[in-house]
């Protein structure tokens, strides 16, 4: 019998407690052992409910488990991930797995010095549904391009005041760091490695990108948080001399999705295998491709 993978759980906020513990607790081969958040009321009654233990203390509780999923703000995230993977434990990120090219890279080094596993939660590329489309078009092959379109999104209008998903980093950071990372991992994936971006931005947050694939196609993308609920909702579709194939819609939960990202961390975890195809060094390649889109805007403005 499989000896279950020891997780500590990072975060005590809405997609904390609403996704991250409720699969934690589910996933098969997973004991979610202990939660910490900068609240200890919060981290206690969140341990609570899935019987775990509330830690006072990040690093004790990086002591008593295999591995550490975090659902917290990425410059916590970088932050506290480093640690843990120094503490040799393996990593379950959120994206971005960070807001700056430097950060990225000082956690994908202390992830390749540990030789720990990691895995970043882009979370539609663990839906069977888009895996199933991502597995068709690279099999057919011949697209010249694609297009990605995130108004809100699943977010809701995530800026709009009764939205939980309103809060400080988003407010500040906007839908390039937090749908972009979505929608470059997804094209990425379609029509290969980007290895130019072009970007320019519109009102508040909203942002467009030209992005241009190592095989010769490009995409465009827009995105933002800003848009009206009447508005929002997302398509991803890609073309070629075949014709146009579209991204499925959103047939899986996301409890469920994390359950597959968990269930690929801790099966790396046990063959020793640390490189998987949404690890963090993917993760610091998209954080690359925000931060030129980012650069480039601010010398625009």
């Amino acid at each position: 019998m499989t000896t279950p993978l020891r997780f500590g759980l990072v975060g005590t906020g809405f997609w904390a407690s609403s996704v991250h513990a409720q699969a934690l607790s589910s996933a098969d081969g997973i004991d979610l052992v202990g939660v910490w958040g900068r609240d200890h009321g919060a981290a206690q009654a969140v341990a609570a409910r899935h019987g775990a233990i509330g830690f006072t203390d990040a690093d004790e509780m990086f002591g008593a488990v295999d591995a550490v999923a975090f659902a917290v703000p990425p410059s916590v995230q970088c932050s506290m991930a480093l640690r843990a993977a120094q503490a040799g434990k393996h990593v379950l990120l959120e994206k971005p797995i960070a807001t700056s090219l430097p950060e990225a890279d000082a956690l994908v080094r202390a992830v390749d010095d540990a030789g720990v596993a990691s895995v970043v939660f882009f979370t539609a590329r663990y839906r069977p549904e888009m895996r199933a489309w991502l597995r068709d078009v690279s099999a057919r092959g011949g697209w010249a391009g694609g297009s990605s379109i995130w108004l809100g999104s699943v977010l809701s209008s995530a800026l709009s005041d009764s939205n939980p998903f309103n809060t400080p980093w988003r407010r500040q950071k906007g839908g390039l760091w937090d749908l972009g990372p979505h929608v470059v991992s997804l094209l990425w994936a379609a029509l290969g490695p980007v290895v130019g971006v072009r970007a320019d931005a519109g009102a508040g947050d909203l942002t467009h990108l030209v992005l241009h694939h190592a095989g010769g196609a490009t995409s465009t993308a827009t995105v933002t948080l800003s848009a009206s609920e009447a508005a929002e909702g997302s398509t991803t579709f890609i073309w070629g001399e075949a014709g146009r194939s579209e991204a499925p819609a959103e047939a899986t939960g996301s409890v469920q999705s994390l359950r597959v990202a968990l269930g690929e961390l801790a099966e790396c975890a046990r063959s020793g295998r640390v490189e998987h195809e949404c690890d963090v060094r993917f993760g610091r390649d998209v954080v690359g491709v925000l931060a030129a889109a980012e650069d480039e805007i601010a010398r625009r403005r």
